[in-house]
């Protein structure tokens, strides 16, 4: 999403004002005198008659202790983005629903449209719930137990709500640095010291020792145990992700207390999303990396070697760049597995990625399988007009045994193409070339003329004409076709 203009009018949030005046259960009077301002000038805020300026929003987060995000035009824009793909069910197929029509919703009653929402998940789960007893039944093997909802959607929605940065992660990463003396060149053996001062002892075991576990601590006998499958690297952000599972643990809970986020599983891997992160600040510290992002021109490879972390810890580490004042380049990130299966992603560029299907084939991250270990670029297209670079690259799990499961995964890391310039990946490249039409999943992408389509786009009906063989079975598509 490319960065707000000065000409771009205030965005209109009256519906956000009304639902903290009632949550706050004050009339416009009183919430008026709040704020120094007239009763019938919070009514037209309220009708969306006026905008929420910029020094009313301020005084109105300090006055309620409400968090600007609140306020974000982009919540409205994922909420909108999320509605869209819920109604692109099948089940919707005979209703006319425009996309303007459920942007106004998201935007006018953003609560009624994550009520809708959430019964469609509610509808999701039901359904799996049937299919998984159907199956069971007729394997004859009786009734499966109850499908439990996966808790990685609301983690990941929590993750990105943040904007996949944490100030207080980043602080007590610092801090650590400073009060322990912690060296960039013997990280792993400084780590050990700071655990030995809370009188807990480092051990390396045999992997015959821990089958299956890389790290367990145990908090009785004052030990941290690691695995000696885990490269050098990954020891010293075991270590840190185990610090800040001990350290910080009420920080922790203080970040996932939301509203938005379900008590349980979700919570608790919204915590180790969380201990990740501080394990990355900590192995590549804000200022050091950032500078040493932009020296490199984010050289990912070399960015690995000079902080001795992996590849895909370096692309993680580059989407929580968002420090007022010092940011580095806004980039979205995925991970897939060879069957397409997302599972990591986060949006800082604006991009949209499915929540209920894989992405588009036509990512370079699918062809990245076909060129292990190399970088592909590409400069895409999505049908709102707006062009990204992106790069991809395979990754392959290291187990350090011969028996070990060498899973490939692949990720992907890219940007708006404003800022393709500032990556070594765009050298010799032609930005202006024509780009990879791409889209965000068939049922959301109007694309009719892709020969790679799996399914007719949202509101569009199906004239199958048994005389005629097109390149793709959905290329000609429409009611008066």
């Amino acid at each position: 999403m490319q960065d707000a203009t000065p000409n771009r009018p205030a965005p209109r949030l009256g519906a956000k004002v009304r639902a903290l005046r009632r949550q706050e259960g004050l009339t416009q009077t009183d919430m008026a005198q709040r704020l120094g301002i007239s009763p019938s000038y919070l009514n037209l805020i309220e009708a969306n008659k006026r905008p929420l300026t910029a020094p009313l929003l301020i005084q109105l987060a300090q006055a309620f202790k409400v968090d600007f995000r609140t306020f974000a035009p982009q919540e409205d824009v994922r909420m909108a983005d999320d509605l869209m793909e819920a109604f692109g069910d099948p089940l919707f197929d005979n209703l006319d629903l425009p996309a303007a029509e459920v942007r106004e919703l998201a935007q006018a009653c953003p609560s009624i449209a994550r009520a809708v929402f959430l019964l469609y998940q509610a509808h999701r789960e039901g359904s799996r719930r049937l299919e998984a007893l159907a199956d069971q039944l007729s394997d004859g093997q009786g009734f499966p137990p109850a499908a439990s909802p996966l808790p990685s959607e609301a983690a990941g929605d929590f993750i990105q709500r943040a904007m996949n940065h944490f100030p207080d992660l980043e602080a007590a990463a610092e801090e650590l640095w400073e009060r322990h003396g912690l060296d960039q060149d013997m990280l792993y053996l400084k780590l050990v010291d700071a655990f030995r001062s809370r009188g807990i002892a480092v051990r390396v075991h045999r992997a015959s020792e821990m089958p299956g576990i890389l790290r367990r601590f145990d908090p009785h006998g004052g030990s941290l145990s690691l695995s000696e499958l885990l490269p050098l690297r990954s020891r010293a952000f075991q270590l840190a992700h185990q610090w800040a599972l001990l350290a910080l643990d009420g920080v922790l809970d203080g970040l996932t207390r939301d509203p938005l986020l379900p008590e349980g599983a979700a919570r608790s891997m919204a915590r180790v999303a969380l201990a990740n992160y501080f394990a990355g600040a900590v192995l590549m510290p804000y200022g050091p990396f950032l500078k040493g992002a932009r020296n490199a021109r984010y050289d990912i490879e070399l960015l690995a070697r000079r902080f001795q972390v992996s590849f895909e810890q370096v692309c993680h580490r580059l989407t929580s760049l968002r420090r007022p004042g010092e940011e580095g380049v806004p980039f979205h990130f995925l991970r897939i597995d060879i069957a397409g299966n997302i599972s990591k992603s986060f949006s800082g560029s604006g991009i949209r990625f499915a929540r209920y299907s894989g992405c588009c084939p036509r990512w370079n991250v699918h062809a990245s399988f076909l060129t292990p270990g190399l970088i592909r670029t590409q400069i895409s297209q999505m049908p709102d007009g707006v062009r990204y670079f992106c790069i991809a690259r395979t990754l392959q799990k290291d187990t350090g045994a011969y028996r070990g499961q060498h899973a490939m995964q692949a990720v992907g890391l890219g940007c708006d193409i404003a800022h393709a310039r500032e990556l070594i990946y765009a050298d010799g490249l032609l930005l202006d070339q024509p780009p990879v039409p791409i889209g965000v999943t068939c049922r959301l992408c109007d694309r009719t003329d892709c020969e790679q389509r799996a399914f007719p786009p949202l509101h569009q009906g199906i004239r199958v004409q048994e005389e005629v063989r097109r390149s793709s079975f959905f290329a000609h598509l429409g009611k008066g076709d």
